[in-house]
């Protein structure tokens, strides 16, 4: 992918209250994940709010107007920049996220 193409795909309208509500009920369903395994005194799985956070950016990216595609782009990267560091995390210091 070029970077005009990578451009455009980030900073394309957003996509609309339908890809909105798919990323909220992701994140959704990760705070779920999270407060089961806090109530029931297990281990609290740390990788589960880098994933929250990625899936409410983008669900907040894509339920912007249609008007705002420099701030649904940035919140786009910024998701990214959340998963990507989950990555890191896992390859560079696995027991940080495993606990």
């Amino acid at each position: 992918m070029t970077p005009s193409n990578l451009r455009k795909t980030l900073f394309s309208e957003p996509s609309g209250r339908r890809h909105a509500a798919v990323m909220f009920a992701g994140a959704l369903a990760f705070v779920g994940l999270y407060l089961t395994a806090w109530f029931l005194d297990e281990s609290v799985p740390r990788f589960a709010l880098f994933l929250l956070v990625g899936s409410a950016l983008s669900g907040i990216a894509e339920a912007l107007p249609k008007d705002r595609r420099r701030i649904a782009g940035g919140l786009r990267v910024l998701a990214i920049l959340v998963l990507v560091c989950l990555l890191a995390l896992i390859i560079f210091a696995p027991e940080f996220i495993i606990g």
